[in-house]
């Protein structure tokens, strides 16, 4: 059996810069990696383990025996463990033995920065290499203009194990099939982005990705690295994004992860009020350790480095600002200040966002955070956290349970849908209908609407027309976009047969013309995070639930006019202010027939009155359909 060859990847710079908490390409040096040594071809291994009194390499190479192949331990006390082993070839599957100075105990870990892991339940980790030629120079030229917070930003959020399967035997689509399938079907949506739910290793299925075990790895259920790549390179030619959800928050505790490492507590928190999750059964990062620090950057990094994504989605944010997230009193300990903020977790946020950025100037992070902590889309300069935006969970929850409502009590509740515009601009607002929103009981979104089929749908229809015309980005769950009417069921496909009936074919051509609306108006985006680009020309009507107000651009003539009718009775004469005197046509009405409309209720041409309303010198009468919105445009 060949000897452990001593080589270094990494310089002096390297370890001071890792010490430091400052080496954001850590990939780079850590893990395997395939080289040719003296004219001899192998694989340089190398792996942080400060409190180990040895490292072994066990794999399919020497019969997984430990002290076949023990690394070697750097000198300057930076833990790492390195060596190039002889012939070790791409493929080969691999652990790390780990004997602990502490008490002795003994690990058997996989490679926390390997490129490809086993398919579950397997747990090692392959000596790869994601050799890909990529086509999408054309994308990452003009991606800074797609991805600018005054560009359109229409995200389908895809969890990749059932979005579609195989009918025969229930088997996923592999990364090859959903580079076809997924990526001309979201075309032909016209959403701007996709966004998928982690697909990093992980063990459980049932967490839906978002416990992590191999962060460099994207998930072998669908194939290998390069076949991944082949799906964002294909994204990117059709002028699709994509968004990676990424989660810095937690780890599982599985054998093989990175829980207890080198026999201590090297990743996560070792004070268990701040290193374990009660919610989750997780383990929380210690964002206090450089090393874990430089760990979790460099992961960042990697995926926009060797994947080309163009955003990063942050999970669960909430749960790492604050060090009494879900724990009750005395099962936290207050920050050197007294108070409640994770001040760790918060210096990490803003050392990753600027990291980022600095790096890669034409991409976003979107913090998924549910609480009001200030400034999570503000600049880290000015005290920020450095996110580009963050989720408006509040304005979610208030809209979903306010067109729960029967339509005759909506009148009583006209300020949940107004309140969203008192905070509307605080930060640079993502408007979600996430999965989270269609599990746990919560019935499909479809599902939560009342009244009869018609009006079920109507509804629907006017709640994403109201989503579309509100400011702020837009991110909807799959499933959503035909009115899948049961809740999703990570273990099956997507009701897709449903695209039998016209009602589906009608929500379904809606959010492709609303894509479209949003892409081609630009009073729909190029303010969106601003308060010049709305203005209400009415909120007050409640006791006919109708809100009425403007959207504006850069150019006053780009401006629309919005009108929601929230009930079913059609307000065929109802007289609205306008900003100014002109004709108006209508560029958008919610009730079509293509949509499964009424179509009974379009407005032709309209022409406006010297007529006070509203405190407004002119004023038109319009048609609103029931349970509608109609978008009008001076012509």
């Amino acid at each position: 059996m060949a000897e452990v060859v001593p080589h270094s990847l990494f310089s002096e710079f390297d370890v001071n810069l890792f010490k430091g908490g400052k080496h954001y390409r850590l990939y780079e040096k850590f893990g395997s990696h395939l080289m040719t040594l003296n004219g001899v071809e192998g694989t340089y291994f190398a792996v942080w383990a400060p409190s180990a009194k040895t490292v072994s390499v066990i794999g399919d190479f020497n019969f997984w025996i430990e002290g076949e192949h023990k690394l070697n331990v750097r000198w300057d006390e930076s833990g790492i463990w390195e060596g190039f082993i002889p012939d070790v070839k791409k493929g080969s599957t691999y652990k790390y033995k780990i004997q602990s100075s502490h008490n002795d105990i003994k690990t058997e870990k996989a490679d926390p920065y390997a490129r490809r892991c086993e398919h579950p339940p397997k747990t090692a980790s392959v000596v790869w290499e994601a050799d890909y030629d990529w086509k999408d120079a054309k994308w990452m030229k003009k991606r800074k203009k797609n991805n600018a917070l005054d560009a359109p930003y229409s995200v389908y959020e895809v969890h990749l194990g059932s979005w579609k399967r195989k009918i025969e035997d229930n088997k996923f689509l592999s990364y090859v099939d959903l580079a076809e399938e997924l990526v001309s079907y979201v075309k032909e949506m016209n959403f701007t982005h996709v966004e998928l739910m982690p697909v990093m290793e992980f063990p459980y299925d049932p967490s839906w990705g978002y416990q992590l075990t191999g962060y460099f790895a994207p998930t072998s259920r669908f194939g290998v690295p390069e076949e991944f790549k082949l799906l964002v390179d294909k994204l990117h030619q059709n002028d699709i994004g994509i968004i990676l959800d990424w989660v810095p928050s937690h780890f599982p505790e599985d054998a093989h992860g990175l829980g207890f490492f080198d026999g201590t507590c090297l990743y996560e928190h070792p004070d268990k009020r701040k290193g374990y999750h009660p919610d989750w059964k997780s383990l929380i990062f210690n964002y206090g350790r450089n090393e874990v620090k430089s760990f979790l950057i460099s992961n960042a990094i990697f995926w926009l480095d060797q994947y080309h994504a163009d955003a990063l989605r942050v999970d669960a944010v909430a749960s790492m600002l604050f060090l009494d997230y879900s724990r009750d009193e005395g099962e936290w300990e207050p920050n050197q200040f007294g108070g409640r903020e994770n001040l760790d977790a918060i210096a990490f946020m803003q050392e990753m966002n600027e990291a980022v950025y600095s790096n890669f100037p034409d991409v976003q992070t979107i913090a998924e955070e549910s609480t009001s902590f200030p400034m999570v889309s503000r600049p880290t300069a000015i005290g920020g956290l450095g996110f580009g935006m963050k989720w408006m969970m509040g304005w979610m929850h208030d809209t979903l349970q306010y067109f729960a409502k029967e339509p005759i009590y909506r009148k009583h509740h006209q300020n949940d849908l107004t309140f969203s515009m008192t905070y509307a601009f605080t930060e640079n607002f993502m408007l979600p209908f996430s999965h989270d929103e269609v599990v746990y009981g919560k019935h499909s979104i479809l599902g939560r609407m009342p009244g009869d089929e018609w009006q079920k749908f109507a509804n629907l229809r006017l709640l994403y027309s109201y989503m579309f015309t509100h400011p702020g980005t837009k991110l909807l769950f799959q499933g959503c976009e035909f009115g899948q009417s049961e809740e999703w069921n990570f273990e099956q496909s997507l009701d897709w047969h449903l695209l039998e009936h016209k009602v589906h074919i009608g929500i379904q051509t809606l959010i492709k013309d609303l894509n479209k609306l949003y892409k081609k108006e630009a009073a729909l985006h190029e303010k969106q995070f601003s308060a010049d680009g709305f203005e209400w020309i009415d909120y007050n009507d409640a006791e006919n639930s109708v809100l009425v107000y403007i959207r504006k651009g850069n150019k006053p003539e780009n401006d629309l006019v919005i009108a929601c009718n929230m009930t079913p009775i059609p307000r065929e004469s109802y007289r609205i202010g306008l900003p100014k005197a002109g004709n108006l046509k209508e560029v958008f009405n919610s009730d079509l027939k293509k949509y499964n409309g009424t179509d009974d209720f379009k407005n032709k041409a309209i022409k406006s009155e010297k007529k006070e309303w509203q405190f407004r010198n002119h004023s038109a009468e319009i048609m609103i359909p029931p349970l509608g919105m109609v978008a009008l445009k001076y012509k």
